[in-house]
């Protein structure tokens, strides 16, 4: 693809605002952009967008393209990946970030397959190399070590890990620039259909963007004790989580899992319950800013992570530790 002149991340919506990742990616975007000297552009798709071009101002976008279509208007994979190629043949960008979402993690690959180039997975960090090549680190061996690729290719695919870039709103707006661009799509390019759409019931704050998390691991023995930590999370205001060890086991739902496979979590506050501190674990939580442990092992691993730890029983340590807090909150 020749004459590359932008950096185009691929904005998407949740529950009717812009996705915190959205966020990251246009932060990331806009240094890279800047370090390169072009612009930075972003799409969304769907229908009725125009309500979210305000908030993508305030991260120095150059161009907003809405690609508003009637078969966008839910998520389709083959016509996102078909409206996307389209832009992209026609605005010819350096780079294309996306966000390692449901979302992200399927149209990466087909975009890359389709544009005939590669793919740059799990990044938790880009830059720009002296050849003008985007660099991507991301971690390895379970979190223990880091890796740094090189793209060679144009464009130059990234999936960017949620909740690893820290979000800056810029204080000098991008050019502003809205495109409503209407890619030609029709339904006999659908190749796969969405029969049904099943929504978990979400009950307070988001595990991704809550600042007290409190987890639990093997070490709980079974899925009972979770109602404890559910009721500490709820007092102090925060979400609960747990190790893949207690999702495997089906002590819990997949979706509450921390970890390298889990969900990436950067609280204030992160309080773990029975979790040896695998390496894929902390890979999910190394950005929490204080971590307090409470394990019977001595040796265990989280403790080397810990701000605070507690060797005991939980059983013993956690009852006591909410009816504290209940005190302290006036709680009942």
């Amino acid at each position: 693809m020749a004459n590359c002149q932008n950096i185009l991340v691929i904005g998407e919506l949740t529950e009717g605002s812009l996705s915190s990742t959205t966020k990251e990616l246009l932060t990331v975007g806009r240094n890279l952009a800047d370090s390169l000297q072009e612009d930075l552009n972003v799409v969304l798709l769907g229908e009725n967008l125009s309500q979210y071009t305000s908030d993508l101002l305030f991260f120095g976008t150059d161009t907003i393209y809405l690609a508003q279509h009637s078969l966008l208007e839910d998520y389709q994979d083959d016509l996102y990946v078909e409206a996307i190629t389209q832009l992209a043949a026609s605005t010819n960008p350096r780079s294309i970030l996306l966000g390692k979402t449901l979302t992200g993690k399927e149209l990466g690959p087909r975009l890359a397959f389709k544009l005939g180039t590669s793919l740059l997975q799990d990044c938790i960090h880009l830059a720009i190399d002296t050849n003008k090549n985007l660099v991507g680190k991301r971690p390895i061996y379970g979190g223990n070590a880091l890796a740094e690729i090189t793209h060679i290719g144009t464009p130059q695919l990234a999936i960017v890990r949620p909740k690893t870039i820290e979000v800056s709103v810029q204080e000098q707006k991008g050019k502003g620039n809205i495109n409503e661009y209407v890619p030609e799509l029709s339904d006999s390019m659908i190749q796969a259909r969405t029969i049904e759409k099943v929504d978990e019931p979400v009950s307070g704050v988001r595990l991704e963007d809550a600042r007290i998390v409190v987890s639990g691991g093997r070490g709980l023995g079974g899925p009972e004790p979770f109602r404890d930590l559910e009721d500490l999370a709820s007092l102090l205001g925060g979400a609960t989580g747990a190790s893949r060890a207690a999702c495997d086991a089906g002590w819990i739902p997949s979706s509450y899992q921390v970890g390298l496979t889990g969900k990436t979590i950067t609280p204030d506050l992160y309080i773990t319950v029975g979790i040896s501190g695998a390496s894929q674990h902390m890979a999910g939580c190394s950005g929490a800013k204080i971590i307090v442990s409470i394990n019977k092992d001595s040796e265990a691993n989280i403790f080397k992570d810990s701000a605070f730890g507690v060797v005991g029983d939980w059983k013993e340590v956690l009852p006591g530790f909410i009816d504290q807090i209940k005190s302290m909150t006036n709680a009942s």
